[in-house]
């Protein structure tokens, strides 16, 4: 299934939490916080008022509780509005 955003919204993927801490401790599922870091995979078109600044490749860093989880294929993706993308990382 392919999942095309509409308007400002924006479809990431999170980037894969550390296994490890940097001090080498192997962390369990649990104990792993989720990255607000993710890939951008679809864009919508923008609209009127909103100009699209991100495009499907970025790297990006979006707000905590932002969006809604979907499942497709058996992979997470989260779709949200543009403006809840804090920055771009390069």
């Amino acid at each position: 299934m392919t999942v095309k955003p509409l308007g400002d919204r924006v479809l990431i993927k999170r980037v894969e939490a550390e296994e490890k801490t940097k001090g080498g401790i192997i962390l369990a599922g649990a104990a792993k916080e989720q990255p607000q870091m993710a890939e951008v995979i679809a864009v919508g078109p923008g609209t009127d008022e909103v100009k699209m600044e991100v495009k499907a490749g970025d790297k990006v860093i979006f707000s905590k509780y932002a969006g809604t989880e979907i499942k497709t294929d058996g992979d997470e993706f989260i779709i949200m509005s543009q403006k809840d993308i804090l920055a771009i990382v390069e």
